[in-house]
């Protein structure tokens, strides 16, 4: 779910949530979870918007602080 929530709130934003996921662990191989989880996600004119404080707040609580890092780096983005 944590997965599909990132993969999802990248695809309402613009962004590929494949990159953004090696931007926080460049040295991993391709995650072939994010890749079945990305096939689940909607367009995001058909998506429910989802918060950048719940994004945040999920990827914190199953400990995936470097993504969290990289999503708020996003997020700043945005807001300028």
């Amino acid at each position: 779910m944590m997965i599909l929530i990132f993969a999802q709130w990248c695809i309402n934003h613009d962004l590929q949530p494949e990159e953004i996921y090696n931007q926080a662990y460049p040295n991993q191989p391709k995650n072939s979870t994010l890749m079945e989880v990305i096939d689940q996600t909607v367009p995001k004119q058909e998506a429910e918007k989802i918060e950048d404080e719940t994004v945040l707040n999920v990827l914190q609580l199953f400990g995936n602080n470097d993504l969290a890092f990289v999503v708020q780096s996003e997020i700043e983005k945005r807001k300028k």
